[in-house]
């Protein structure tokens, strides 16, 4: 505990640096100041992890030994993504994933360290499997970049969450548990995701545009169905657009959208 007692003095010196450096951040608020390392990240996401456990009136997740066949096809989109070659974390986060039984909320979100939840409701709001790549995509492209460390500590500050680290803050843990679930990323990240999940899937079966069939499902609903880690800025025709192109840029190679039997996947949850 001492080298983390260590640490968080020289951090907490380091921000003065960021004083000068805040100037050359993305005027979009993007970009930002990650002080965190990569086993803070993965510790940090093994508390938050834990406290959603700890919580199953707010997070009622499925068991996966009640539902194994539904798990283990969410563990095989996820392996495909994986197996990719693009995701730079492969091997060093968790990337556990679970099922939270909320058929009203259209979200998932994915803590540092790589541990990903997925709400039943959007899991039954998409239509084929490869626009559930395509989100689940996205959001282990904000674990894989690191975004939610960066985003936590311009939101909380880094006193609080190194504090957190060291053990202490409960409370302010919980709060950080509830507000990953619509965490705002900045203009800048939210199109890396999206630019990441079209890399993620294009060496594999699926189809590279499965988020922006999500964004155009978004559109074609007037955009007020979907949820606030995709419909925020930029907007979704802007993003549908982007996915277009840069999927182009790579070639432009058609892939399965596996519609029948992401149906029957829906059909299996309860």
């Amino acid at each position: 505990m001492k080298h983390r007692k260590l640490y968080f003095n020289l951090l907490v010196l380091t921000l003065i640096n960021s004083l000068f450096l805040s100037s050359c951040q993305d005027k979009s608020g993007g970009g930002g100041i990650n002080f965190f390392s990569l086993e803070d990240d993965k510790a940090f996401g093994a508390q938050v992890a834990a406290e959603i456990a700890s919580d199953p009136a707010t997070y009622p997740i499925l068991d996966s030994t009640l539902y194994p066949e539904a798990y283990g096809y969410l563990y095989a989109i996820r392996d495909s993504i994986l197996s990719s070659g693009n995701v730079v974390h492969k091997s060093d986060f968790t990337w556990q994933v679970k099922i939270i039984k909320d058929d009203d909320v259209l979200n998932a979100f994915c803590t540092p360290g790589g541990y990903i939840y997925v709400y039943t409701g959007i899991i039954k709001y998409l239509d084929s499997e490869d626009q559930f790549a395509g989100v689940m995509g996205h959001e282990i492209a904000h674990a894989d970049e690191r975004h939610s460390t960066t985003a936590l500590t311009q939101q909380y500050g880094l006193d609080v969450l190194l504090s957190i680290l060291l053990g202490d803050n409960k409370g302010t843990l919980v709060q950080i548990a509830q507000n990953l679930i619509n965490l705002k990323y900045s203009r800048s990240n939210e199109s890396e995701s999206d630019m990441r999940s079209v890399e993620y899937l294009y060496p594999t079966a699926y189809d590279a545009r499965g988020a922006a069939r999500f964004f155009e499902k978004i559109q074609e609903s007037g955009g007020s169905s979907g949820p606030a880690f995709l419909s925020t800025h930029p907007n979704p025709e802007n993003r549908v657009e982007a996915i277009y192109a840069h999927w182009h840029g790579l070639g432009g190679k058609t892939g399965q959208q596996y519609i029948s039997r992401y149906t029957e996947f829906k059909n299996s949850l309860p």
